[in-house]
């Protein structure tokens, strides 16, 4: 709220709120201003209030003036274009460079872009629970067990063996054998050789599009599908194939098209658990995504980052087809330490090296410390009982955050099971997403989830941020002035 006791005017105050929203990545290059009628009405204040506050963000050069149009944050030079898929049951093509272009201005055009989520993350919006936040709240995660694990691999001894030189090319070999002994529990076999450690899961995503693909290459994603992997893809200058994403799983035609048209060299998917949608992909979808597979050459990566909530029956492609065409993902930020930055992947053997390659050449090794204390935490059976906890009280969340939808108006879009609901407030989420700003709440609205990102009435939020009552009555207030 604007403060009218406060030593700065309200516009210096008003200037400084959108002035920071746009460093921070929280209103986009492109993005337009609320009028100056709208910006008056939200925050109490007079049209001449806003209109000298919008000067000031000019006079910064942080955003423009469009004639009768409006204001506007400043545009960055256009990200490398995307493919998408033609309307219709037509086949799909590339896009000219003007289409391209034109996509991706509207993809820019957005309150909130994927960065911004992630910035969210580091620069937060408030002290309350963030509902587009894609982590549990820091203190779901506390432990004894983490800190004591540390202490015990970072003795003298252990820091002068461990910190004075480089790790293991391939990551420590303890802790990738205790992770094909966890893999084994999911039915998929390979052995510590084939398992490469990263930083973080995002990273061994990056290796294996570093390592696959080249600059214009396209590559099949989810749609409605995780923001920042759609925003990576397009940094690395990748095409990018949205593909509808099911109850079941992809779209297998649209895929098949895909394959006839464009050659696509890899197709990245969340079997388990889908961000944002929940899904878990049927055993039947993935035996016809494994045969296209097959018959048109193409790798899979699987990205099962929600493996330590999930359950171990659940469909995996990798276990169907015995990493041959495939490449898992997985990693510990959404369970164990975000900080940590501890991930990995198991490949086929031929891209083994192809794929460690690509590890040094981008951060050489990873620390062996903290994958050392992870291996303890692991073996010792800390990790799966910590899991177990996280997954009761998820359960409970969730219960509890559906109830409070469902009062607020608002249906779900898919079954709510996992850590995200996808839920449809019958509002543009992109408008919303703004004025849940003013009121210190982050929320994720559903264009983000999507690569050609048209304004959406669907929104991911997270369980355990949004069971609590005081968001949905903000949410239920904001929504019927929308």
């Amino acid at each position: 709220m604007l403060m009218k006791t406060s030593a700065q005017s309200l516009t210096d105050q008003l200037a400084a709120r959108f002035a920071e929203r746009v460093r921070n990545r929280l209103l986009a290059p492109g993005a337009r201003l609320p009028s100056v009628r709208q910006c008056a009405q939200q925050h109490g204040v007079s049209p001449s209030t806003v209109v000298a506050a919008y000067d000031q963000l000019l006079a910064q050069g942080l955003v423009e003036a469009r004639k009768n149009r409006g204001f506007f944050v400043r545009d960055t030079p256009p990200a490398r274009a995307h493919g998408l898929p033609a309307e219709g049951s037509r086949p799909p093509t590339a896009l000219s460079a003007g289409a391209a272009q034109s996509v991706a201005a509207r993809s820019s055009s957005l309150p909130v872009n994927a960065t911004a989520l992630i910035r969210g993350m580091f620069h937060k919006v408030s002290h309350k629970p963030q509902p587009g936040m894609g982590v549990f709240p820091p203190e779901w995660l506390e432990s004894t067990f983490m800190p004591a694990a540390v202490r015990k691999v970072t003795g003298t001894r252990a820091l002068q063996e461990f910190s004075l030189q480089y790790g293991e090319p391939l990551g420590d070999a303890g802790l990738r054998r205790l992770l094909a002994q966890k893999l084994s529990t999911l039915n998929i076999q390979t052995s510590a050789d084939h398992i490469i450690t990263t930083v973080g899961a995002t990273h061994a995503l990056d290796i294996v599009s570093r390592t696959l693909l080249r600059a214009g290459d396209p590559v099949m994603v989810e749609e409605p599908g995780w923001a920042v992997e759609f925003a990576r893809l397009a940094a690395l200058g990748m095409r990018i194939l949205p593909v509808p994403r099911g109850p079941d799983g992809p779209d297998l035609e649209v895929m098949a098209r895909y394959c006839e048209v464009h050659q696509p060299k890899l197709y990245v998917s969340v079997s388990v658990f889908h961000n944002p949608t929940g899904h878990c992909l049927s055993p039947g979808s993935a035996h016809r995504l494994l045969q296209l597979a097959n018959q048109h050459n193409f790798h899979i990566v699987e990205d099962d980052t929600y493996s330590h909530i999930a359950p171990e029956h659940a469909t995996r492609l990798t276990a169907l087809d015995g990493l041959q065409r495939t490449i898992y993902v997985s990693g510990f930020a959404k369970i164990l330490a975000p900080n940590w930055r501890i991930g990995y992947l198991a490949a086929p053997p031929h891209l083994l090296e192809p794929l460690l390659d690509t590890k040094l050449l981008t951060t050489l090794t990873t620390p062996a410390l903290l994958e050392k204390a992870l291996a303890l935490c692991i073996e010792q059976g800390q990790l799966r009982r910590h899991a177990e906890r996280i997954r009761t009280r998820l359960d409970a969340a969730r219960a509890r955050s559906v109830k409070l939808a469902l009062a607020a108006g608002c249906r779900f879009a898919a079954e709510p099971v996992g850590l995200f609901g996808w839920v449809d407030t019958g509002v543009d989420t992109d408008a919303l997403a703004q004025r849940m700003l003013d009121e210190g709440y982050l929320i994720a609205p559903g264009a983000l989830f999507h690569a050609a990102r048209a304004p959406s009435t669907l929104m991911r939020i997270n369980f355990a941020t949004t069971q609590d009552a005081a968001f949905w009555r903000v949410f239920t207030r904001l929504k019927a002035s929308a």
